[in-house]
C-alpha cells in the first residue's frame, strides 16, 4: 500500500531508533546510520543538532510530513492556549491518517496515508480521502464495506506489536474506531520518546 518502504527504514537507521516498533526494522539488526559512512563514531550533538533531530524524529513519525506541512501544524499548536509541545501532539494525532494507523486498519503511518487517499475510509458516513483531515472527538471512523477484506486490513488488525490506545475506540469486528479525546503526550504510545518540547524550541530559535 506504500510506496516508502525503503525511505521510511533507512530514517530509522537515520536515527538510530525503532521509530515505529517494528519488528522487521533495520535498527533491530544494527544501529549504526545508513551510507558508507554510517559506523563512525557519532559526535555529540550541539543544543541545535538536539533540537532538529528532534524535529526530524517526530516529523518522520506521521509519514514523514513535509516542513511546510508540519511547521504550518506546529504554527497553530503555538497559536493556541495551552503547552506548545502538547497541543502539537495533539494536532498530529487528529489527523485521520494517524487514526487509521492507530487502530490498527494499516500496518504503517505510510499505508494509512494511501488507504485514506484511495477512498477506503468514511467519517461519519461520509467518504474522506484527505489524510490530513483533522478528525473531532466523538467521530466515527470506519473501514468501507467493499474494503474490507483486504488482505492489507485483515493482516493489519491481527497484528501483535502495538495496541490500540484508550483515546480511540476500535470494533475490529465491524472495522468502525471512534475518536473519543484528544490525548497528551503521555496518552501516545510512541516506541521511542519524542520530545516535542524540543521541537518548539528549534522552531523558537529558527
Amino acid at each position: 500500500m506504500t510506496k516508502r518502504t525503503a525511505a521510511k527504514y533507512k530514517l530509522d537507521r537515520r536515527m538510530g531508533e525503532n521509530i515505529w516498533g517494528r519488528a522487521k526494522s533495520p535498527v533491530n539488526r544494527r544501529e549504526y546510520g545508513p551510507g558508507q559512512h554510517g559506523q563512525r563514531r557519532k559526535q555529540k550533538l550541539s543544543d541545535f543538532g538536539t533540537q532538529l533531530r528532534a524535529k526530524q524524529k517526530l516529523k518522520g513519525y506521521y509519514g514523514d510530513l513535509t516542513e511546510k506541512q508540519f511547521k504550518r501544524i506546529y504554527a497553530e499548536a503555538a497559536r493556541v492556549k495551552g503547552d506548545t509541545g502538547e497541543n502539537l501532539v495533539g494536532l498530529l494525532e487528529r489527523r485521520l491518517d494517524a487514526v487509521i494507523y492507530r487502530a490498527k486498519f494499516v500496518p504503517t503511518i505510510f499505508a494509512a496515508r494511501q488507504f485514506v487517499n484511495h477512498g477506503h475510509i468514511t467519517v461519519n458516513g461520509g467518504r474522506v480521502n484527505i489524510a490530513s483531515y483533522r478528525v473531532k472527538e466523538g467521530d466515527v471512523i470506519a473501514v468501507r464495506d467493499r474494503s474490507k477484506q483486504l488482505a492489507i486490513v485483515l493482516e493489519s488488525v491481527g497484528l501483535t506489536e502495538r495496541d490500540v490506545p484508550d483515546y480511540i475506540d476500535v470494533d475490529h469486528s465491524k472495522l468502525t474506531a471512534t475518536y473519543v479525546r484528544t490525548p497528551s503526550l503521555a496518552d501516545v504510545p510512541y516506541a521511542v520518546q519524542m520530545e516535542p518540547n524540543l521541537v518548539v524550541e528549534y522552531y523558537a530559535k529558527n
